[in-house]
């Protein structure tokens, strides 16, 4: 299927200044002289935008720039021409269908990227940062993306997998060379190595820092019914999400909504009140809400700072102990009731901080806040839950190498070569069709 021809539309759907399709492969300037015709006469040159028609036999379909980029200078080190068109589904998608006439097939989802890879244009951790890029909602998102898309998680797998080699080729000696090697000279260099390289893995593999940087930090606001969650929410967002009344119970479902602070994305869930109801469908939401609470980054206590806690405050607080909690008191625009003072001892350790929901300008604190545990370190190396997974095993069977010493070295060099094979995933220099199946899937098609 590599040595074939494809084609696709590489921009989104719908109306737009511009629309274009991508052909990659040995016949893709054979493609695209059938389907485009110069405004001057002459070879295309490589690299260079001509302008010209898109035709179908005497008819113009269009008036567009075109290019042919050829092997290797490509993004997927093939012949790659592409078709600037006006933007817009019906022209798009005819002139498609005039590549896929003349010998193109349609690519399938990540086809472009893939090549790229089988042709050694990118390793699998640079392929796979390409559609994180393009999934990328803030700032931390994206420079991650771009980490890993120049060859930051492959420059550190590498290094690991370099010391490994370095150590399986110590435990071979000691294998081939018994006579003058022993086995406790053996253990004595090697085993101190592998125990540092999988300290070394371990300490890169933050799943919870790599999940906010590319998905972002959920946070559920959670408190009894009217103590001001949805005015809360929506003054956080800055738009009415949230119905907001006076009527205990107005939310019965979560309701959610995204802000961008510090370039982290926030996750903001507004849960239904929690307190005790006959009613089912209000039940099902205080079951969603403990659920949504349970799952979150960050919870957001919200308390009325107005009235005095009620037995509703207490027993929701003692099912808060120990979750990463805030204590939020709101409606400090009205005379206090509640201090800070007293909301700190209600649950030690958590932070408070007092806003209104009717005064933007009270929310600082509170931004501040949710943007402090959005942060992340700017060394982090490892984002893809599939590299964090990997690591992990070759952790494990280092660990594990090092306990074989004590039994044998041919049993160390078994879990070594393991530790090596779940690396070498990462980058795709070891990979089974299977996988790569599964991760070019995820793929937009065009891409």
């Amino acid at each position: 299927m590599t040595n074939d021809t494809i084609a696709a539309i590489a921009t989104a759907p719908g109306q737009g200044g511009v629309s274009i399709v991508r052909i990659s492969g040995n016949a893709a300037e054979q493609v695209l002289l059938q389907v485009f015709r110069p405004a001057k006469a002459a070879p295309l040159t490589s690299h260079m935008l001509t302008y010209g028609h898109v035709i179908d036999g005497n008819e113009r379909i269009d008036e567009c720039m075109a290019v042919i980029m050829r092997a290797p200078r490509s993004y997927t080190r093939e012949d790659v021409a592409e078709l600037q068109l006006h933007g817009g589904g019906y022209t798009c998608q005819r002139v498609l269908e005039l590549c896929l006439q003349h010998g193109a097939r349609l690519a399938e989802p990540g086809e472009f990227t893939r090549r790229a890879f089988l042709n050694g244009r990118i390793d699998l951790s640079q392929a796979e940062a390409v559609m994180s890029l393009i999934a990328a909602q803030g700032d931390r998102a994206h420079q991650a993306a771009m980490n890993q898309l120049q060859g930051g998680a492959s420059s550190f797998i590498r290094q690991a997998a370099d010391e490994l080699y370095a150590i399986q080729a110590g435990a071979a000696a000691c294998i081939d060379y018994p006579e003058e090697i022993s086995d406790e000279e053996a253990v004595s260099d090697l085993e101190p190595r592998i125990l540092h390289l999988a300290d070394t893995i371990d300490q890169a593999c933050n799943e919870k820092a790599a999940r906010i940087v590319t998905s972002g930090l959920t946070v559920a606001l959670c408190g009894r019914p009217n103590v001001g969650k949805s005015s809360l929410l929506n003054a956080l967002l800055g738009e009415y999400r949230a119905i907001v009344t006076a009527i205990p119970g107005t939310t019965r479902d979560m309701i959610t909504g995204d802000m961008l602070l510090g370039g982290s994305v926030i996750h903001l869930v507004d849960t239904a009140g929690l307190h005790a109801t006959d009613d089912p469908v209000e039940q099902l939401g205080v079951a969603r809400a403990e659920a949504a609470i349970r799952q979150a980054d960050v919870v957001l206590l919200v308390l009325d700072a107005g009235m005095p806690l009620t037995d509703e405050d207490h027993a929701l607080l003692e099912k808060l102990r120990g979750l990463n909690t805030a204590i939020v008191l709101n409606k400090a625009d009205l005379p206090a009731v509640l201090t800070e003072q007293e909301a700190s001892a209600l649950l030690p350790g958590a932070k408070v901080i007092s806003v209104s929901a009717h005064e933007l300008a009270t929310l600082a604190a509170l931004k501040a806040y949710l943007q402090q545990e959005a942060a992340v370190t700017d060394s982090l190396t490892l984002t893809q839950p599939r590299h964090l997974e990997a690591a992990r095993r070759a952790a494990a069977h280092l660990r594990q190498a090092a306990q074989s010493f004590a039994l044998a070295i041919d049993f160390a060099a078994v879990d070594l070569q393991a530790a090596q094979l779940a690396l070498a995933e990462i980058t795709g220099d070891q990979v089974e069709e299977k996988l790569l199946d599964k991760v070019f899937s995820q793929f937009c098609v065009g891409k």
